[in-house]
């Protein structure tokens, strides 16, 4: 009988032991237990030192940025490349077909909702911010080593955004949340971080070490997700700004975070069924939108050949751009790599639990493979297109029109507002211009509800934590970004982010082992299954043949009774035993 590869390759002691919901497999969890009273203790500890102390938190986060950049930016540059190889190794390996969930089971949601949530929760805010910004910043102020002419330092600056926002930081998110839906769906264990480290901790991971594993997973997520919300406080100041509604400053920062935290407030109070899975469609079809508009409106010949250029660019130089350090270029290349890629590798670390607690939560049913290339190699191509368009734009305006992207010196870039200067050029400004606040409104809405969803999960070792706790995280979440904008802004928000990547990234490899270890053996025992399978199948047919063939009846009853003195016979006897422990060299008779 015909069987589906992706479902029956699931052990079935493991498959249908797998519990419909984390609730099922352990008890509640308290959600003021020891993750979240350190949690929270810390939080509040680097608030009041960084508002009752500011010149000193800023003097430390300044030293130990220099000193984990100087010192780990190497060890960031090999394990993100890691990753990588890891993801592409499960997704097209044996482990691909295994199903996260039991045997059969379809997926919770469907395609476009799952990967509009995985998108909207992955990028979001960052993207907006970034799509013109960046690559306008690397083609006016090229990074150390890079010369030429325009053309020339147009398709660096795209190569290098790429390497930013594409499979590296698509693989962090992958390889955590694979680890997570692998831990929970699989061996039907709670929603947390420390779990998918029982393998290689055992029973460690209930007591002290499974509460720092999971208080360092809260702690990255609250920043990396402030991180988030401090970009998106500065673009929506800068748009409100830019139309004449009001005048950026700190005070209208503010204002912005605490709108958007109470209508994160009112999202994830609702769940991820509604309010969440609604604003995350409606995200996608915002952003769909504003992107075709821009192509359409924009030079689109050229974007279209831009974008698909670019994209060779990157395949051509990858490799080699993935493993760069600058390490000849002195203190200038150290300064360059501190700002942008090991920022990036920092930020993306930071938000993988984020990330990876969410994208678990609503993949149940998908196979690894389904899961990794849906959460890896799918955005990544959604990425590309949206630079390439938006980066190409104003890359194109800079370049061949009004050159007005880049201040007076023709190399200062204010990231905060070149989005609505370049909207600035397109038929119907007002209108995109709106559209795009609305866009940026409502990412930076998803990307506080899903984070502090997912910090009530961690914090209270649930998948459905208490209405107050998400409260009062979203409200949390809030402070932190308040907080980093005023002292410091967008650099005091890099070295925080940055920094609370380093322990991360420890707990992030034991995730990885664990996994390779609990899929190794699951892939045995399937192994082992279908090997049983193959010989209760010769089993079957050689009772089939026996029984309708008389003459081989006989023959076969003889050769298994005679005595060991007659060599036809044991050799008919022992050719029988041979076949039935090599059933590869049986096939069931045609028909």
């Amino acid at each position: 009988m015909p069987h589906d590869p992706e479902v029956d390759a699931v052990p079935s002691s493991q498959a249908d032991a797998a519990p419909t919901s984390t609730a099922d497999a352990a008890p509640r969890a308290s959600a003021v237990g020891p993750v979240f009273r350190w949690s929270a203790a810390l939080i509040l500890s680097f608030l009041a030192a960084t508002l009752l102390f500011p010149e000193q938190a800023e003097r430390t986060l300044t030293f130990l940025q220099r000193e984990v950049i100087s010192t780990f930016g190497w060890y960031y540059t090999l394990l993100v490349v890691a990753l990588v190889v890891f993801c592409l190794v499960v997704a097209f390996g044996p482990s691909g077909r295994i199903v996260l969930g039991r045997r059969g089971e379809k997926p919770e949601f469907s395609l476009g909702a799952w990967f509009s949530m995985i998108f909207a929760c992955g990028m979001g805010i960052g993207l907006v911010f970034w799509g013109p910004a960046e690559p306008l910043s690397h083609f006016v102020e090229p990074r150390p080593g890079v010369t030429g002419e325009g053309a020339d330092l147009a398709k660096a600056a795209m190569t290098q955004t790429f390497l930013h926002w594409g499979p590296q930081a698509w693989a962090i998110y992958a390889a955590v949340g694979l680890a997570l839906a692998y831990s929970m769906h699989r061996r039907g264990k709670p929603l947390s971080v420390r779990w998918t480290l029982e393998p290689l901790l055992g029973d460690r991971v209930k007591g002290r070490w499974g509460d720092v594993i999971d208080v360092v997973t809260v702690l990255g997520t609250v920043f990396g997700v402030a991180t988030t919300l401090g970009f998106g406080a500065l673009q929506i100041t800068a748009g409100l700004d830019h139309t004449g509604v009001v005048s950026s400053s700190a005070t209208v920062q503010i204002l912005v975070v605490l709108v958007v935290t109470i209508l994160a407030t009112i999202s994830v109070v609702s769940g991820v069924d509604r309010g969440i899975k609604i604003l995350s469609n409606l995200n996608m079809v915002l952003a769909a939108f504003l992107l075709i508009v821009v192509l359409a409106l924009g030079p689109t010949l050229f974007l279209l050949r831009e974008t698909i250029e670019s994209v060779g660019a990157f395949l051509q130089t990858y490799v080699g751009q993935s493993f760069e350090l600058l390490a000849y270029d002195g203190d200038a290349g150290s300064d360059w790599k501190q700002q942008w890629t090991i920022f990036y590798w920092g930020w993306w670390i930071s938000w993988a639990p984020f990330v990876g607690v969410f994208i678990a939560r609503i993949s149940r049913g998908r196979t690894v493979r389904q899961f990794v290339l849906g959460t890896m190699l799918a955005p990544t191509l959604v990425t590309f297109v949206w630079f390439g368009i938006f980066g190409g734009s104003a890359i194109h305006r800079q370049l061949f029109g009004a050159g007005d992207l880049a201040g007076a010196d023709g190399a200062t870039v204010e990231p905060d507002y070149v989005m609505f200067d370049l909207l600035d050029g397109l038929a119907g400004t007002r209108i995109w211009i709106a559209l795009m606040l609305v866009l940026i409104a409502v990412f930076f809405v998803t990307s506080a509800d899903s984070g502090a969803l997912v910090v009530g999960m961690l914090s209270s070792g649930t998948s459905e934590p208490p209405t107050w706790l998400r409260i009062l995280w979203t409200f949390s979440i809030g402070a932190v970004g308040v907080v980093l904008l005023l002292r410091g802004g967008l650099g005091t928000m890099q070295t925080a982010t940055i920094l609370i990547a380093l322990p991360f990234s420890v707990v992030m490899i034991g995730m990885l082992v664990a996994l390779t270890r609990s899929l190794r053996e699951e892939n045995a025992e399937h192994a082992a299954l279908e090997l049983q399978r193959e010989r209760d199948e010769v089993t079957a047919h050689v009772v089939e043949a026996v029984a309708n063939d008389p003459d081989l009846s006989d023959a076969l009853a003889r050769g298994l009774t005679s005595p060991n003195g007659d060599p036809s016979r044991r050799r008919v006897r022992d050719q029988v035993a041979r076949v039935l422990e090599r059933p590869s060299g049986l096939r069931p008779p045609k028909r």
